[in-house]
Protein backbone atom coordinates (compact mmCIF):
# COMPACT_ATOMS: atom_id res chain seq x y z
CA UNK A 1 0.00 0.00 0.00
CA UNK A 2 1.45 3.44 -0.69
CA UNK A 3 1.13 6.14 1.77
CA UNK A 4 1.07 10.01 1.02
CA UNK A 5 2.51 12.12 4.06
CA UNK A 6 1.94 15.95 4.27
CA UNK A 7 3.50 17.04 7.39
CA UNK A 8 2.67 21.38 8.04
CA UNK A 9 3.15 23.45 10.89
CA UNK A 10 0.93 24.28 13.03
CA UNK A 11 -0.97 27.57 12.97
CA UNK A 12 0.74 30.19 14.75
CA UNK A 13 4.27 28.40 14.60
CA UNK A 14 6.46 31.30 12.71
CA UNK A 15 7.43 29.76 8.87
CA UNK A 16 10.81 31.30 7.89
CA UNK A 17 11.34 29.10 5.13
CA UNK A 18 7.56 30.28 3.76
CA UNK A 19 8.33 33.83 4.86
CA UNK A 20 11.81 33.75 2.37
CA UNK A 21 9.57 32.15 -0.50
CA UNK A 22 6.46 34.44 0.15
CA UNK A 23 9.26 37.58 -0.44
CA UNK A 24 11.22 35.83 -3.10
CA UNK A 25 7.67 35.38 -5.19
CA UNK A 26 7.46 38.99 -4.46
CA UNK A 27 10.70 40.02 -5.76
CA UNK A 28 9.78 37.71 -9.36
CA UNK A 29 6.86 39.85 -9.81
CA UNK A 30 4.34 37.16 -8.78
CA UNK A 31 1.73 39.69 -7.31
CA UNK A 32 -1.48 38.20 -5.08
CA UNK A 33 0.32 35.93 -3.26
CA UNK A 34 -0.62 36.67 0.21
CA UNK A 35 0.66 34.13 2.08
CA UNK A 36 3.34 31.15 1.88
CA UNK A 37 3.83 28.15 4.69
CA UNK A 38 6.24 25.40 3.98
CA UNK A 39 5.58 22.00 4.42
CA UNK A 40 6.91 18.46 3.60
CA UNK A 41 5.55 15.38 1.61
CA UNK A 42 6.67 11.83 2.22
CA UNK A 43 5.91 9.19 0.26
CA UNK A 44 5.98 5.94 1.93
CA UNK A 45 5.11 1.94 0.36
CA UNK A 46 3.81 -0.75 3.68
CA UNK A 47 2.77 -3.90 3.66
CA UNK A 48 -0.79 -4.07 2.76
CA UNK A 49 -1.52 -5.62 6.23
CA UNK A 50 0.14 -2.47 8.00
CA UNK A 51 -1.93 -1.17 10.88
CA UNK A 52 -3.27 2.75 11.53
CA UNK A 53 -1.55 2.16 14.65
CA UNK A 54 1.96 1.45 13.34
CA UNK A 55 1.56 4.14 10.72
CA UNK A 56 0.38 7.37 13.30
CA UNK A 57 3.40 5.90 15.06
CA UNK A 58 5.88 6.39 12.22
CA UNK A 59 4.69 9.58 11.79
CA UNK A 60 4.53 10.58 15.80
CA UNK A 61 7.92 8.99 16.17
CA UNK A 62 9.91 10.10 13.05
CA UNK A 63 8.38 12.02 9.96
CA UNK A 64 6.37 15.12 12.28
CA UNK A 65 7.67 17.09 15.55
CA UNK A 66 3.98 16.91 16.79
CA UNK A 67 5.11 19.87 19.47
CA UNK A 68 4.77 22.69 16.16
CA UNK A 69 3.71 20.06 13.06
CA UNK A 70 0.36 18.47 12.02
CA UNK A 71 0.78 15.50 9.77
CA UNK A 72 -2.30 13.79 7.78
CA UNK A 73 -2.10 10.59 5.70
CA UNK A 74 -3.08 9.92 2.26
CA UNK A 75 -3.99 6.00 0.89
CA UNK A 76 -2.92 6.31 -2.66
Amino acid sequence: MKLRIFVTLKPGVLDPQGRALHHALGSLGFEGVEDVRAGKVFEIEVADATTDEAIDGMCRQLLANTVIENYRVERL
